[in-house]
């Protein structure tokens, strides 16, 4: 295989290496004291960290990759997604002071102080292997595609190349390592693709020559509205079914909302989350419209501009629009979303399995063993990847990608339900919390069974319009899966009031802080004391622009 980078690149690369080494072994050389310190980089952490590391969190190069390909092949319907920016305002506003306020170092700690054990067992195992078998396998799989092409190596070498270089920094340098490495990769991953997206526009003649040119193919292509009808993106399900699933991603999943967590304090911590909220936009400028541009690029040119598949539009526009050394800057934005990803989902799963699991079983246990099992659990999570890279070889990467836009949105509503209830209504209690995510596991078993048996009759469907079954269970499981999220919310929603309304209330002595209604005095002083008029200004004007793309983008 041949790589696509000049000498001058490897220097560049080789730089950027380098300078990420010299962070790592700056986070590792000040020793970790506690647990605090290892998952949380001892909360004390600046705004501008936190915002740059959920952000690159939140990048991985499937997403880069993936989100350009949808680009290229389907247009902006999928920038609603990148519209989310809105809902890491609402973590910072109005989950954020409860987390915080109940001292919790996890998301299923969180559930365990608000309702009780059962919560959190759950929480943690469902989070545990949901992380293996998604986040983990298959940011493996992108990342070693994305690597074996630039660097012209085995699949095999770039996949566990990476993972155990990762894994090595997660490891020894916990969270600490992780934020600040990041804000690194934030910067690299911003400024490369910035440089693609202005040298596309340059090539395919301007904003205005590139609506021109992939309209007069594609009409629908910058219509980010398609009807409710629509099989793949209706509006309904991107706006609402998207936004459940958006509220589960950024706001409770331990994932993003360990990043705030590393905070001294509420206000640090919120403008963390709306800096992010910021970067949270860029995605669609610098991701999906050079998908765009690629497509455009094809039209213009098809001699020289060949993509062969959809994902391919990004490493294509890396290889002919690129001079030499900035390909080298490029590709090591792309190994940094790769690498960021995969370092945050690593030290994720350790947090939960040593605070939520091994310190449940084990509680007499000192800072020091906690510590110890802690980097052991990270290793242990590094080489489970490297176990699932042979699966995810066979699985293949489109069918997963959309197998997981269909998981998510199947996992999202319960939880969704229970964290927004849960801080919203103090009545909501422990039995409304177990039941509603009991409840919602089975709908996720149910719906995804029927889903791959009758998958031969939805695809036979799609592309003839001839449905050869009317049974029920068909009929659950071709409903399209983000307005499958709409209805399990609903669900869930109406689920967790009944239960709550036919057994006791909780104790609210217990819950003091933890939900509306249950605020002391000086919590609600505190509160009103943790922003200022710049954060709303900063809020709304975010608001505004998230309206502003939505209208612009109307066919």
């Amino acid at each position: 295989m041949e790589a696509i980078l000049e000498s001058i690149d490897w220097w560049v690369l080789g730089f950027y290496f380098a300078a990420l080494i010299a962070v790592a072994v700056w986070v590792i050389l000040q020793k970790q004291k506690d647990t605090e310190d290892y998952f949380l980089a001892g909360r004390n952490v600046g705004w501008f960290v936190i915002g740059a590391s959920i952000f690159a969190s939140n990048i991985g190069s499937e997403h880069v990759v993936g989100l350009a390909g949808t680009g290229f092949e389907s247009g902006t319907p999928m920038a609603h997604y990148e519209l989310h920016a809105w809902i890491v305002l609402l973590l910072g506003w109005l989950f954020l002071p409860f987390y915080i306020r109940s001292g919790a170092f996890t998301m299923p700690e969180f559930l365990e102080k608000r309702f009780d054990s059962r919560s959190r067992w759950f929480l943690s195992l469902f989070s545990l292997v949901g992380y293996v078998i998604t986040k983990v396998s298959v940011t493996i799989y992108a990342g070693g595609i994305v690597v074996s092409e630039l660097l012209g190596i085995s699949f095999w070498e770039g996949a566990i190349g990476i993972v155990i270089f990762t894994g090595i920094y997660t490891v020894v340098g916990g969270m600490k390592a992780v934020i600040y490495t990041e804000t690194l990769q934030t910067v690299i991953l911003i400024s490369g693709s910035l440089i693609i997206t202005y040298l596309g526009l340059q090539e395919v003649g301007g904003w205005g020559q590139l609506t021109k040119t992939v309209k007069e193919v594609s009409p629908q292509h910058f219509n980010m509205w398609r009807s409710m009808s629509d099989p793949d993106f209706p509006w309904t399900g991107l706006l609402f079914g998207g936004t459940i699933v958006g509220i589960w991603y950024w706001c409770t999943d331990q994932y993003i909302v360990q990043r705030t967590l590393a905070a001294n304090n509420i206000k640090i911590g919120r403008r963390g989350a709306i800096f992010g909220a910021y970067l949270k936009l860029l995605p669609i400028f610098i991701f999906l419209i050079p998908g765009i541009i690629a497509f455009a690029l094809t039209i213009q040119n098809p001699e020289l501009f060949i993509i062969e598949k959809a994902d391919r539009a990004f490493p294509m526009l890396v290889k002919t629009l690129l001079p030499a050394g900035l390909k080298g800057l490029v590709a090591g934005g792309l190994i940094a979303a790769l690498m960021s990803s995969l370092a945050s989902v690593f030290n994720s799963c350790s947090t939960i399995f040593t605070i939520d699991i091994y310190k449940k079983l084990k509680p007499k246990k000192s800072e020091t063993d906690l510590l110890r099992m802690g980097k052991i659990a990270t290793g242990f999570i590094v080489l489970l990847g490297i176990v699932w890279i042979p699966v995810m070889e066979k699985i293949g990467g489109g069918v997963m990608y959309q197998y997981l836009q269909n998981v998510q949105s199947y996992i999202a509503p319960p939880v969704t339900t229970v964290f927004l209830l849960g801080i919203l209504w103090k009545r909501v209690n422990a039995k409304a919390a177990i039941t509603t995510l009991l409840a919602g596991l089975v709908l996720l078993v149910v719906r995804l069974t029927s889903e791959i048996h009758y998958q031969p009759e939805i695809l036979h469907f799609k592309q003839t319009g001839v449905q050869i079954t009317s049974d029920f269970l068909y009929e659950f499981a071709s409903i399209n899966f983000s307005h499958m999220a709409i209805f399990m919310f609903i669900f869930s929603v109406i689920l967790c009031i009944s239960v709550s309304l036919a057994t006791n209330p909780p104790d609210y002595k217990l819950i003091k802080g933890l939900a509306f209604g249950t605020l002391s005095a000086m919590e609600k002083k505190q509160s009103k004391e943790s922003y200022s008029f710049v954060d709303i200004i900063l809020s709304v004007l975010l608001v505004i622009l998230v309206i502003g793309i939505l209208t612009y983008f109307t066919g």
